[in-house]
């Protein structure tokens, strides 16, 4: 591509739209996991008697092993919210951006 097409889809209000929502949606995201990841954080610091406890009295995992697995599993569905969005609302967005410029 040339300097000229880069330059038209720099000033096309949809790639502003793409863009905006993009980087909001990330945010978000982001905000989320570091919520989830400070909270279990703060739970270490000051609730370290509710990480220690066993699941059930004849049990040899503490709530600690699941919660930390759970915080694991959340950045990946994070992420996995994250690609669905990207190949199906962002993914139509460019392409409807480049075949507008393209025209």
């Amino acid at each position: 591509m040339n300097d000229s097409i880069y330059l038209a889809i720099q000033d096309n209000p949809r790639f502003k739209e793409l863009v905006a929502k993009r980087e909001r949606f990330a945010w978000v995201l982001s905000l989320v996991m570091l919520g989830l990841y400070s909270a279990f954080i703060l739970l270490i610091a000051y609730g370290p008697q509710v990480l220690g406890a066993k699941l059930s009295p004849g049990s040899s995992i503490t709530w600690g092993i699941p919660l930390g697995v759970g915080l694991i599993i959340s950045a990946f569905v994070l992420t996995a919210i994250y690609v669905r969005r990207a190949n199906g609302e962002f993914d139509a967005l460019n392409q409807a951006i480049l075949k507008e410029v393209q025209a």
